[in-house]
């Protein structure tokens, strides 16, 4: 998979990267995603589903998507890889909380 083509400034993938006790086929530290390339043999999968359960309670995010949908809608899967990365990088970083007003009523 060509993650390399993402346009997210500062997004670098490790390709099979030990997580704990699991490898992931694609990790980027920074956002805390996961991107899992899947054949057929994973359709409905209970090891997946716990896999992917054990690593969100680490604060990863897990992506999946199937093998054909990589080889036959590269660009999609980046978009949504990328959109993925975005969404996780901002909700990192917050919202600076903005302050309670003055319970007196504008402070004078």
């Amino acid at each position: 998979m060509r993650l390399r083509r993402l346009a997210v400034p500062g997004s670098h993938f490790r390709r099979q990267m030990v997580i704990g006790s699991f490898i992931a086929d694609f990790a980027c530290l920074r956002s805390r995603l996961i991107v899992e390339v899947d054949g057929g043999q994973h359709a409905e999968n209970a090891a997946d589903a716990e896999r992917t359960a054990a690593l969100e309670a680490q604060g990863w995010s897990v992506l999946r998507f199937w093998n054909t949908d990589v080889l036959s809608n590269i660009d999609g899967v980046l978009e949504a890889i990328a959109a993925a990365v975005a969404a996780r990088d901002g909700a990192s970083r917050g919202a600076t909380p903005t302050p309670d007003p003055s319970p007196q009523g504008g402070g004078e």
